[in-house]
């Protein structure tokens, strides 16, 4: 899908709200509410963080974040594609710009969690398909059923 870019974006549009509630609402669906670490809007707007969006046309498709935790560690935060968007690549492009990022910012490795119920197995899959693998907990999370923890140097691979 060539028509559709990814840029920084603020997430108080209200073209990316919709995108942020739909994601909140898909974490509290599929996990228990103490393992749902994903921010709402005013958590994106934390200086700490990069927010990025991808757009076809003036339509907000899919949003990703990362959050830099220290000088060389950063941490993949709220990704999500529309439904209307999904299949396209958007999701792999969101994660590969959020990496490209994050390496031009002088980290050398980032972070997620996700849950790690079923219906998340997409986002697992697609991480480790990028060169991401399981870690344990990191920056202040704490080991749970419902979390999964990954990482992924950026220092030996292009992004």
């Amino acid at each position: 899908m060539s028509d559709w870019t990814i840029r920084e974006s603020d997430p108080r549009d209200p073209r990316i709200v919709k995108i942020l509630n739909a994601h909140l609402d898909l974490m509290r669906s599929q996990s228990p509410l103490e393992s749902v670490h994903a921010l709402d809007v005013d958590g994106l707007c934390d200086p700490s963080i990069t927010f990025l969006c991808a757009w076809r046309g003036e339509d907000a498709i899919g949003c990703g974040a990362f959050k830099r935790l220290d000088a060389t560690h950063g941490e993949l935060k709220s990704m999500h594609g529309m439904q209307a968007g999904r299949g396209s690549g958007i999701a792999r492009r969101c994660v590969a710009h959020v990496e490209t990022i994050a390496v031009g910012s002088g980290l050398a490795h980032i972070s997620l969690e996700t849950g790690s119920q079923k219906g998340l197995d997409p986002t697992r899959t697609l991480c480790a398909s990028l060169g991401w693998g399981r870690c344990g907990p990191f920056e202040g999370y704490k080991d749970d059923r419902g979390s999964l923890f990954m990482t992924k140097s950026l220092l030996s691979a292009e992004s």
